[in-house]
């Protein structure tokens, strides 16, 4: 039974097995979800769940405490959103979950995706943290929010006041695990939690599962069911890797006509760093006459949602955009990705790269790097294992 072995070395005599093996779903549909959340699912992009989704949601959905351990960008935050807003009854506007992060900006970044998620369901959803105004605070939750997603300082001053009512609460989901005890959170975490209801579920999200994850765990969850995703499950078999020595920046955009044609054969993304970035090359390859379409984050969505549309349907080829997309998009025929910039962190280039050949598909990469990426390079091919070799001639042949 792999699903229950733990990683770090330093635990190995806490016993984790459990008797029962966890079902994996494999589609969004066979997850009894309402109507209204699958609506909006596949509205932001989720075509089909990721290993830790398959596996977690329904578990969370059937009420049990949950540990989901997975590395960053397999699908977490979705898989607690999923199972929150399931799990919402929206005809009542009372505060029903409660969802704790270490920063600022991971606060904001799950209330981003409950609500993008829960779009079509009228969900409340407000982000509590530290730094803000707390009037705005206030106002928001005395207008009443069925989602709470907040920073445990903020969370607990509104608890302490009275604005945040927890008598309805019927989960807590602590997000980052591992980083909220780095970030020395366990006593604020312990205070919010003795004001929960006594049977409220928990939900653990972490990447490793240090001893103090483990005691925490030991204190105030029942029977977890543990479910592990390892890092090299996130697999980039089948996905040759090439990169292009271009000395500056400026040869990049030859290089990037230079591969038009290789492009649309099939769908190729193209990942920028930056939303300005996208637009620039955006403009710059229109003006040369190539078809090229974009997205970011800055776009208003329902914009979003038709560029998404045309990608999809192949009316468009070739999609230029930032790594907001580097997560949630699966697109059936892209089999070529193009790191116009290289990533600025090592785990979002399994994201990117993973766009192609996902889920056993075949697929190219190709990186273009700079005299000063090489490091950068050689760095991710270390932490992956694999070996990132100068594009061949032939290309288009792979693909």
């Amino acid at each position: 039974m792999a699903e229950r072995r733990i990683m770090t070395d330093d635990i190995k005599n806490v016993d984790f097995e459990t008797s029962e093996e966890v079902d994996v779903t494999p589609t969004f549909d066979h997850m009894g979800l309402k109507d209204d959340l699958l609506r909006g699912i596949y509205a932001y992009g989720f075509e089909k769940p990721s290993a830790i989704q398959q596996r977690a949601i329904k578990q969370v959905v059937k009420g049990r405490d949950v540990i989901a351990q997975a590395q960053s960008g397999t699908g977490k935050t979705a898989t607690f959103s999923i199972a929150t807003l399931q799990s919402l009854d929206t005809q009542h506007r009372v505060l029903q979950a409660l969802i704790l992060s270490p920063t600022r900006e991971l606060a904001l970044q799950s209330q981003k995706v409950i609500l993008a998620l829960g779009d079509y369901m009228n969900v409340q959803c407000h982000a509590c943290v530290g730094g803000t105004n707390v009037g705005n605070d206030i106002r928001k939750l005395d207008y009443g929010q069925h989602v709470v997603s907040g920073t445990p300082g903020r969370v607990f001053d509104m608890i302490k006041r009275r604005h945040m009512r927890t008598r309805s609460i019927k989960m807590l989901i602590l997000d980052e695990a591992d980083e909220m005890l780095k970030k020395g959170f366990k006593e604020q975490i312990y205070d919010v939690y003795r004001y929960l209801p006594p049977a409220t579920q928990v939900v653990l999200v972490s990447a490793t599962l240090p001893h103090e994850i483990l005691e925490m765990t030991e204190k105030f969850m029942t029977e977890p069911v543990r479910i592990l995703v390892k890092r090299d499950e996130l697999t980039l078999e089948g996905i040759k890797q090439f990169f292009v020595a271009v000395e500056r920046e400026e040869w990049k955009f030859d290089t990037l006509c230079d591969l038009y044609d290789t492009l649309t054969i099939t769908q190729a993304v193209i990942f920028c760093n930056t939303k300005r970035k996208v637009d620039w090359l955006t403009d710059k390859m229109r003006e040369a006459n190539f078809t090229v379409s974009s997205m970011h984050g800055e776009m208003p969505q329902k914009e979003r949602e038709e560029i998404m549309k045309e990608f999809r349907s192949g009316g468009s080829r070739v999609l230029i955009t930032t790594d907001i997309w580097a997560r949630g998009l699966d697109v059936q025929q892209v089999s070529l990705v193009i790191n116009y910039d290289l990533p600025n962190n090592r785990e979002l280039y399994i994201h990117r790269i993973g766009r192609s050949g996902r889920f056993g598909r075949k697929g190219v990469a190709i990186n273009f790097v700079k005299n000063d990426d090489i490091r950068i390079l050689r760095d991710i091919e270390q932490y992956y294992a694999t070996q990132i070799d100068e594009m061949p001639m032939n290309v288009a042949d792979l693909i």
